[in-house]
């Protein structure tokens, strides 16, 4: 019985000694504010051949929208981490969970709304018409009739071009650049593209010109994923508040000289 008792007695110390063990091995606790820690990655695709939202410079992604989310990751407490995927699988990526959130120039329009969740608009731009300096033919869009136009790939833009000629004169490009560099060649006789990266593009010494007005006004958005309102109301959270403390300007200016919000 003793023995017993004895054998009893020193299994309870050896069992509290490494109970007592294990807790001091434990990482003390973190004192600092929780808020400050990044709460995981937020990731965002984009084409990364849209200069001068995205593209990559040495390698390393870049631009306007680049900032942008880096930005409203920042005010959500995640790490940026901005991606590339082909624009015409963009939104596919998006619903298989490849990604967070779009912040690559997506314009809202009601088919996509089927598809994904918008944010408030973060910038406003318009399609501009934009044909080589030596083109005196084209001068409105009634004479992109029968004409051979460059657009980007599953683009809205291919929408309007094919309303002016056919469907074998709409030639698709995965770069808005690069079908605008196509036009001194005479490749093609027009190119319909976004205003901005045209604009950006003739400031930067592209032997190009633009026709009239813009067609339309195109309000750009940030898709995430069909009702996924959590993640929607925070990136809306961000951009408001980046807009009301003057960031959204700072990052505006510093790419475009101009506020391209419209506000």
């Amino acid at each position: 019985m003793r023995n017993k008792l004895f054998v009893l007695f020193f299994s309870f110390i050896f069992l509290a000694a490494a109970l007592t063990g294990c807790g001091s091995n434990q990482a003390p606790e973190d004192n600092d504010d929780p808020a400050q820690e990044p709460k995981g990655k937020f990731s965002y695709a984009m084409s990364g051949l849209y200069k001068p939202f995205n593209y990559k410079d040495g390698g390393v992604l870049t631009g306007f929208d680049v900032e942008i989310g880096e930005e409203i990751a920042k005010r959500m407490g995640m790490e940026a981490d901005p991606v590339t995927n082909p624009w015409e699988t963009i939104i596919q990526g998006l619903k298989a969970g490849k990604y967070d959130a779009i912040i690559g120039s997506m314009a809202y329009t009601e088919e996509r709304s089927e598809q994904v969740d918008f944010s408030r608009p973060y910038y406003r731009s318009g399609a501009q018409i934009f044909v080589s300096p030596d083109n005196d033919t084209i001068k409105d869009p009634e004479d992109l009739t029968g004409k051979v136009i460059g657009v980007v790939k599953s683009s809205t833009f291919r929408d309007v071009a094919l309303k002016y000629t056919e469907n074998d004169k709409v030639i698709g490009y995965d770069s808005d650049v690069i079908a605008l560099q196509d036009l001194p060649t005479g490749r093609v006789d027009a190119v319909i593209t976004d205003q901005m990266v045209g604009l950006v593009a003739m400031k930067n010494g592209l032997k190009i010109v633009d026709v009239g007005s813009p067609l339309w006004v195109d309000e750009m958005a940030i898709p995430v994923q069909k009702g996924n309102s959590q993640l929607l109301e925070q990136i809306n959270a961000a951009l408001e508040d980046m807009i009301m403390d003057g960031t959204y300007e700072s990052i505006s200016q510093k790419w475009f000289d101009r506020n391209i919000l419209g506000e």
